[in-house]
């Protein structure tokens, strides 16, 4: 006979084992994966796949958590609004290039099913206002003047914007960072010298 606690660790390993199975689902390119395939990813049976989640929203939500936890070590930004601006500029661009390489596969299929999952799309809000704090806070010495960019800057240093420059554009990381390092120095009139 299993224990109380025996059977609740293996509900909690079936759990992660899930959540496993659709990112590693999100990161082969599959962004609305059926709970069937879901489920033979994470070597359970369908119905198993619903004793552990109300719904494939549900899903969605705990692999948002996931995704967040595991990017949170690359959310913080350690740029000191007093540096120069070019090396501002600099150092937001690798941030946001680090952050949107990790977590590409998730956040595309995440956005992909936000419209269906309010509590979804609100995290997401709540993601982009964070990042955007970000921003108002370093480049705060720039746009004290009430220099309108920041509306500018904040979508170039979007997760969307940079899907385009990588995937749309076929750019590699090295030239999208440059494209953007270029496009906010003119936005705040700071000539770059781009180092690839």
């Amino acid at each position: 006979m299993t224990s109380p606690d025996g059977r609740r660790q293996r509900r909690e390993q079936n759990r992660e084992a899930v959540i496993d199975a659709l990112l590693a689902l999100f990161g082969e390119g599959s962004y609305q994966p059926s709970a069937a395939q879901i489920a033979a990813r994470a070597g359970l049976s369908l119905r198993s796949l619903f004793r552990y989640f109300d719904d494939v929203d549900d899903l969605h939500q705990a692999a948002a958590s996931r995704q967040r936890l595991l990017a949170r070590p690359l959310i913080e930004l350690s740029v000191d609004p007093d540096q120069p601006v070019a090396d501002k500029i600099r150092a937001v661009v690798r941030a946001r290039a680090r952050l949107f390489e990790q977590i590409g596969p998730a956040a595309r299929a995440l956005r992909a099913c936000a419209h269906r999952h309010e509590p979804l799309a609100a995290e997401l809000a709540r993601n982009r206002a964070f990042l955007r704090g970000q921003l108002v806070a370093v480049f705060a010495p720039e746009t004290a003047s009430g220099v309108a960019v920041l509306p500018a800057i904040d979508v170039l240093c979007s997760f969307e914007s940079y899907e385009l420059l990588r995937h749309d554009q076929g750019l590699s990381r090295s030239r999208a960072e440059a494209a953007l390092v270029d496009a906010i120095g003119a936005l705040l009139g700071v000539r770059q010298e781009v180092t690839a």
